[in-house]
């Protein structure tokens, strides 16, 4: 079990100590004790049946692993910092010390430095460095963020923005992605008058084509969020080193003098994310965007040393999705154990020229951007499964399914959207605009299936779409018909789970039905966090939360042994709130926070 110390790090075993083995280990070294860092280590211990790995995880922040896909839901007020920890690590032979800054790679001594003092050996090196807020190049943020700027990545960067707005009226949030438009509502539910300030011609134009757009700008302003679009940030203005607002001009008019002043008390940064790949490059490793690895993760001028996460750059493209994070962190760990050979011979991990072992990636991976496409992030591309009614082999083409978790506004697209999107023959589009209603539903159909669509303001619509695309369901010949009614409906019944089939997907993000939920509670995981522990359900979006929490609630009061039996196998991590079924308010007061320093509330 994990031991805290004054300094503010864990540790189980100390790796360097290999005098009372007759065989030595293989050194694992981990830099990055996040989302991914921390999958990594529990994915390649839990293959470790022999015992042959000792890691080490040194983490820059102070906390144990956390989900930063929610830190905008804690700007929001929706959910506190505890409720972002992740499972915490607590294998024998693995070591974490948090609040480690590592400075430097010794490639010769095979040796990292932190900023501690201590010097950590590795057979194995792991960077899962992720990536870091991208602050854009304009006048006034030249030296550092001045008081009242923040970006928001890590979990002070959330907390700290919380603090800010106790005392602030008006906010200005430059970017108008899926986070700034989710951290401009959540300032707007903590009562300041936010405006989004964002470069593109519409709101959230890699995901919404215009009319849709319209329709959520339509939405954001009932919810006091004004915006500019086409927009540049051209400087943030401050007097006595705090902010007082940004001076913006046209995007599409880059020599016009004109210029707006809009007035801030607080600026929030949500303008992308940017690799980190500072020690890669000091080590002299090839960094591109990212860290450049093979296909099997590897950099090409080290085989010992893998990159996994935000910061790695493999031949396929980085995504900047979880799951694509994951799957390399499972990738990778299958491969370490597979491949570790002749250490009684060498006492040292051999690697040279290992590739790969054929891995089938998650399904939110293998729903991807088409290769060709070159106007939106580089995704990775898989061919996807035939279904009965669609070509062998057919490709989704998209960003995934990306939803806005912003109260008062829900939007949620798929595949291929948006107002930069090419459009394919064979492709037909359907659309529904519904402006005065607050509403816009758009699908894309190609070879009988789904292959893209976006909904604003039509949450089950949009439930029901992204379980015929994510299982690629044939669908009626004529598409409008999507627009009406259901073709594979998210939610079969019910106001409770026991009308939820047991093969129902609750998290799709760790591919996690009902019935492994329900296994696992009857093996003995009473709470939401034993459950997230044993499962990783509720780990990566946060979208199968309630639904979780009202299945561990329903099973706590039911009849013991009851067995719930269904039908269809379906993906419910997309259910409206009020279909989760059961008062989730129980199971969430028992839960307690292991974020180290964090206060109960934010």
């Amino acid at each position: 079990m994990s031991n805290d110390h004054p300094t503010g790090r864990a540790e189980h075993t100390d790796p360097t100590d290999r005098t009372d083995r007759a065989t030595p280990r293989t050194r694992v070294v981990v830099v990055g004790n996040g989302m991914v860092g921390s999958r990594f280590v529990d994915d390649l211990l839990s293959r470790d049946g022999d015992a042959r790995f000792e890691v080490t995880v040194l983490g820059a922040e102070g906390y144990e692993p956390y989900n930063r896909v929610l830190l905008s839901e804690v700007v929001a007020g929706k959910v506190d910092v505890a409720s972002l920890a992740l499972p915490a690590l607590t294998h024998e032979r693995s070591t974490v010390r948090r609040g480690a800054q590592v400075l430097h790679i010794d490639r010769r001594t095979q040796q990292v430095l932190a900023d501690d003092g201590t010097a950590h050996r590795y057979d194995v090196l792991v960077l899962a460095t992720g990536s870091a807020a991208r602050i854009p190049a304009v006048r006034g943020l030249g030296d550092g963020l001045p008081a009242g700027v923040h970006a928001l990545r890590t979990l002070d960067d959330a907390r700290e923005i919380v603090a800010a707005s106790v005392n602030a009226r008006r906010a200005v949030v430059v970017g108008a992605g899926v986070l700034g438009l989710e951290a401009a509502c959540g300032l707007a539910r903590r009562g300041l008058a936010v405006t989004v300030v964002h470069s593109g011609a519409s709101l959230m134009d890699r995901q919404l084509g215009v009319d849709a757009a319209l329709v959520a700008a339509s939405t954001l302003a009932q919810l006091g969020v004004d915006h500019r679009v086409d927009a540049r940030t051209d400087e943030v203005l401050t007097s006595v080193g705090r902010v007082t607002g940004i001076r913006v001009g046209a995007t599409s008019r880059p020599d016009d003098p004109v210029s707006e002043t809009l007035p801030a008390d607080l600026v929030v940064l949500a303008c992308g994310t940017v690799p980190e790949t500072g020690i890669a490059t000091a080590a002299g490793l090839p960094v591109d965007r990212g860290i450049v690895v093979t296909d099997a993760l590897s950099s090409p001028a080290d085989p010992r040393i893998f990159a996994i996460g935000d910061c790695a750059q493999p031949p396929e493209g980085a995504s900047g999705l979880i799951a694509q994070g994951w799957d390399q962190s499972r990738q990778l760990a299958s491969h370490l154990a597979a491949r570790v050979v002749d250490e009684s011979r060498f006492g040292r991990v051999r690697l040279g020229g290992a590739r790969l072992a054929p891995h089938r990636p998650s399904l939110a991976l293998r729903l991807s951007l088409d290769p060709g496409r070159t106007d939106g992030p580089s995704v990775l591309s898989r061919r996807v499964d035939a279904v009965p009614g669609g070509g062998a082999g057919d490709m989704t083409r998209g960003t995934d399914v990306v939803r806005l978790k912003a109260a008062g506004l829900d939007v949620v697209s798929m595949g291929v959207c948006g107002a930069r999107r090419r459009p394919s023959p064979g492709e037909r589009t359907v659309r529904l605009s519904d402006p005065d209603a607050g509403r816009h539903v758009e699908v894309t159909v190609a070879g009988g299936v789904v292959v893209g669509a976006t909904c604003v303001g039509a949450p089950q619509i949009g439930a029901d779409l992204t379980v015929a695309y994510t299982r690629r369901t044939p669908v009626p010949a004529d598409p409008a018909y999507l627009l009406l009614q259901p073709v594979a409906s998210a939610a079969s019944a019910a106001t409770d789970p026991t009308h939820m089939p047991d093969r129902t997907t609750v998290c799709r993000c760790n591919g996690v039905s009902k019935g492994d939920i329900v296994e696992c509670f009857h093996g003995g995981a009473a709470t939401v966090a034993d459950v997230a522990k044993a499962t990783r359900a509720t780990t990566g979006c946060g979208g199968c939360t309630q639904v979780v929490c009202g299945i561990v609630d329903w099973l706590s009061a039911s009849t013991p042994g009851a067995e719930e039996q269904g039908a269809d196998d379906q993906s419910v991590d997309e259910l409206p709130a009020d279909e989760a079924g059961a008062d989730l308010s129980s199971t969430r007061e028992r839960e307690s926070g292991r974020l180290s320093g964090a206060a109960a509330t934010a």
